[in-house]
């Protein structure tokens, strides 16, 4: 069901937009405006709060090349004098209160995705990025719901989110090849043809094991482990931040609960462990929980490498 989603809202929907404004464009001056720009700020709203990483996250940047040239093509063929400004027929009205709908609703989404960039109102904590080597690609991320599914945790109306707070501002990370591609196939089932599992995890400050797991297995794509949400994980204490790495592979993770570890030093590997569609490294910081909740702790901000990551955002591993 999500594949036909996705198919449907990130290939066909664009690409039919495409099409209407390169074949049907409107016979008036407004309405070919308000169709060109309706198209262009609903693509835009659409690379900015879709996650693209199915398909790659370079088909946005594919679908504004298309749109720019299309328009172009609309300006150097001419005639745009001759055009009259309103639409003169119902079929013309129409077509213009949908390019309208379709600007209202981009430029909207649009703004609230550049919003999420801003920062939480929480306390932020710098830190390098523990992966290894490699292109990553922001699956959730940013201080705005549109962007970040975690936030759903400080809705205080649902009792059994207090016990995941933590996670508000976390940031979800996955791997992509060369060309972009975060899998070898669409959606295959082996964890193992993903790019991110098996991907090396570093602390990336020194710190105090608070919390580790290690024996759960790492699940079939998408199944998911609905009993132990966070996986095979580790809970790193840095000063007065707590950080969590999970999902991470069975049998990869080195340390203990009590051991003490230098910055660099390796954590585990990223697996599919847990409550997760598909492999990739689940990465947030919160207060020390004062309850049995390992992650009800209260939320703080990341800042990896010097950037606020929202949802699409790209960054690069280091070697360790």
């Amino acid at each position: 069901m999500l594949t036909v989603f996705v198919i449907a809202l990130q290939i066909v929907l664009p690409l039919a937009l495409l099409v209407w404004l390169a074949f049907a464009p409107a016979a008036s001056l407004t309405g070919l405006a308000l169709q060109a720009a309706g198209v262009g700020l609903f693509l835009l709203a659409l690379a900015r709060i879709a996650m693209w990483t199915v398909p790659p996250w370079w088909t946005p940047y594919l679908y504004g090349i298309l749109w720019l040239l299309i328009v172009l093509r609309h300006v150097a063929a001419g005639g745009l004098a001759a055009r009259p400004l309103w639409p003169s027929a119902a079929w013309g009205w129409a077509g213009a209160g949908l390019a309208l709908a379709l600007a209202v609703f981009g430029g909207w989404f649009s703004g609230m995705a550049v919003l999420a960039r801003a920062a939480p109102p929480v306390a932020t904590v710098d830190i390098a990025n523990p992966l290894g080597p490699g292109r990553y690609v922001v699956g959730h991320g940013g201080s705005r719901g549109i962007v970040n599914a975690h936030l759903k945790v400080l809705d205080t109306t649902v009792a059994r989110h207090a016990e995941w707070r933590g996670q508000a501002y976390a940031v979800d990370l996955f791997a992509v090849d060369r060309l972009g591609l975060r899998a070898d196939g669409w959606r295959p089932r082996d964890p193992a043809r993903y790019a991110i599992f098996d991907r090396p995890v570093h602390a990336p400050c020194a710190g105090k094991v608070i919390g580790a797991r290690n024996d759960l297995p790492d699940m079939p794509v998408p199944d998911m482990d609905a009993e132990n949400l966070l996986g095979n994980h580790v809970l790193l204490r840095c000063a007065e931040a707590v950080l969590l790495f999970a999902h991470l592979r069975q049998g990869s993770v080195g340390v203990a609960a009590g051991e003490t570890v230098a910055r660099g030093a390796l954590l585990g590997r990223v697996g599919n462990s847990g409550n997760t569609s598909e492999p990739h490294l689940h990465l947030h910081a919160q207060r020390l929980s004062a309850t049995r909740a390992p992650v009800a702790g209260a939320p703080l901000a990341l800042r990896i490498d010097g950037r606020r990551l929202v949802r699409n955002d790209r960054l690069v591993g280091r070697d360790w």
